[in-house]
């Protein structure tokens, strides 16, 4: 039942989010445009969960998600191009978005193939109501972390020129995606190196944050969020979710929360562990807390 009402949740949250925050956006077939890029970003996922739970596969799954990105930008990047052409604005997001979610795609695509399996599938891919689930809510974590951009591209008001807060935010972004970058690069050639097997990285950017990859997602999307703020009004500033929907799934979702109960079953009786658990900040990159 719980699934069920999660998937519901899932399509429900999107809608009112979509009707909400697209009472400026420019008009689709009778329909706000942001409407739209939440149906794209679902359909997208319930398509290839077909040949996912027949093959009872995970193996596309971040590569779907990285595709739904791109394609949700760039149909609401078309579909708010005004007789003037696409806004330099609409030109930067829609480009960032896009340069992220292939770096992300094909790094996260590559990581599973060398693996062989995502560990977060294990049982779900097994229970196809749980596995459309998960799907479900990967439409609903595109459409919410897109949202910041959606709304400005899609906005019927003429676009509002580049300000300082603008360049502020593609800052932050910019920031946020080259620590997401290096933790992941770092992370990789870690695993890598045949003398790592079975140890957790404490090295590189990984000595001064658990998990530092997760804060320059969250500062990227924070930064985009941040660059549109002379051009929301009214239910258009509910971007704001973009960043806290972030925050709020890698901190308290599938994120840490997970990876801390997979690390405390692997090395959760190691002393060295504990005390790197201890001392290192948890996503903020810092110096070490020392006892």
């Amino acid at each position: 039942m719980g699934t069920i009402l999660t998937i519901i949740g899932a399509v429900l949250g999107a809608a009112v989010t979509a009707y909400f925050a697209g009472q400026d956006s420019v008009l689709v077939l009778g329909f706000p445009a942001v409407y739209w890029c939440a149906v794209i970003a679902m359909v997208i996922q319930w398509i290839a969960y077909v040949p996912a739970v027949i093959w009872k596969t995970e193996h596309f799954y971040d590569l779907v998600g990285a595709l739904t990105y791109i394609v949700v930008v760039v149909f609401a990047c078309l579909v708010g191009i005004s007789e003037d052409g696409p806004s330099t604005r609409a030109l930067i997001l829609t480009g960032l978005v896009c340069f992220w979610a292939l770096r992300l795609g094909v790094f996260l695509g590559v990581r599973v193939h060398k693996v062989g399996k995502d560990g977060r599938f294990d049982e779900l891919k097994l229970n196809p109501l749980r596995f459309a689930m998960a799907w479900t809510v990967q439409g609903l974590w595109v459409f919410l972390t897109l949202l910041s951009v959606i709304v400005i591209l899609t906005s019927k008001k003429m676009a509002a020129p580049l300000d300082a807060l603008a360049y502020v935010g593609f800052g932050l972004w910019a920031v946020g995606l080259g620590i997401e970058w290096i933790a992941d690069v770092q992370k990789s050639r870690f695993k890598a190196d045949p003398s790592n097997d079975g140890r957790w990285i404490e090295s590189g950017l990984w000595r001064y944050a658990q998990h530092p990859n997760y804060f320059g997602e969250i500062l990227l999307w924070t930064g985009l969020f941040i660059s549109g703020i002379s051009a929301y009004s009214g239910g258009e500033w509910l971007a704001v979710l973009s960043p806290i929907f972030v925050f709020c799934l890698l901190t308290q979702g599938s994120g840490i929360p997970l990876l801390r109960e997979r690390g405390d079953a692997r090395w959760g009786h190691d002393p060295a562990y504990q005390a790197y658990r201890a001392q290192t900040n948890v996503l903020i990159p810092g110096p070490r807390n020392t006892p």
